[in-house]
């Protein structure tokens, strides 16, 4: 009888040991799970801000204008008869009066579409040449050298074919990448044209250094388009091509010519900074 109440302890005690290492290994199961749960949520709540998009290209309210400055390359028109008549006789052609040049630009807006500028451009050629079809009486070329710069100052309404940026809130402002923008205008334009050096003279042959030179101001109107591309925040590159009307009236050197042709496109590259 011990001996079965020996053996009857001992399956109760066996039946009542048994589930406990399953208990044991779920409750280890639960906390090995627990931190990697938590792992899981401090791996989330650190990449969470990586993956929003950075607003760091904001201004702090609309700009009011701009301010830049462009290099350009003339293709001069040069149409009139007497840039006719200097490639007719010298050795000159009409796309040597192409030029390179600086400008500067101001501007102030208006609307959210709309600016006006004011603008400033500059070029000027200088090159060497001599008579086709003559020479000295010592068989050598008769040579003279011929410049012309022009100072165009205008101004213009401009026009972003696309709004310039987006506002967020009453005081961020945050720029548009890329702004496409027409415009046109009227201005003013300093011209001198000059040649020295030797020359012929038609009635008898004969050759004599002179100096010849003209100079004015002439009204001038200008249309252009171009583009804006987002360097950084503020800063703008430009693309911009501008083509000018203009003709100005030629001194006494230049008897029996028609008014100098002063007009030309205008291909220029620069920035501007949104202030």
């Amino acid at each position: 009888m011990p001996t079965a109440l020996r053996l009857a302890g001992f399956v109760v005690a066996w039946c009542l040991l048994v589930p406990a290492p399953a208990a044991a290994h779920g409750s280890d199961e639960q906390q090995g799970q627990q931190p990697a749960h938590q792992q899981v949520q401090a791996s989330a709540q650190q990449t969470g801000p990586a993956s929003t998009p950075r607003r760091a290209d904001f201004l702090f309210g609309r700009p009011k204008g701009s301010i830049g400055v462009r290099g350009n390359w003339l293709f001069a028109s040069a149409g009139s008869d007497l840039f006719d008549f200097v490639t007719r006789h010298l050795t000159l052609e009409k796309e040597h009066f192409n030029s390179l040049g600086f400008g500067a630009d101001v501007a102030f807006i208006v609307t959210p579409r709309a600016q006006i500028e004011a603008s400033v451009e500059r070029n000027r050629m200088a090159r060497g040449s001599e008579y086709r079809d003559f020479v000295d009486n010592d068989l050598r070329p008769i040579e003279q050298r011929t410049s012309m710069q022009t100072t165009h100052v205008g101004t213009a309404i401009r026009y972003a074919l696309t709004p310039r940026g987006d506002a967020v809130g009453r005081l961020a402002w945050i720029p548009r990448r890329v702004v496409p923008f027409v415009g046109a205008g009227a201005g003013a334009m300093f011209y001198q044209f000059h040649q020295t050096g030797d020359f012929v003279d038609f009635l008898d042959f004969s050759v004599f250094p002179d100096s010849f030179r003209s100079q004015g101001w002439a009204p001038t109107g200008h249309v252009f388009g171009g583009v804006d591309l987002q360097l950084y925040k503020g800063l703008y590159g430009t693309v911009q091509g501008r083509y000018t009307k203009a003709a100005g009236k030629l001194a006494s050197d230049f008897i029996d010519f028609d008014p100098i042709d002063l007009s030309g496109f205008r291909l220029s590259a620069g920035i501007n900074v949104l202030f």
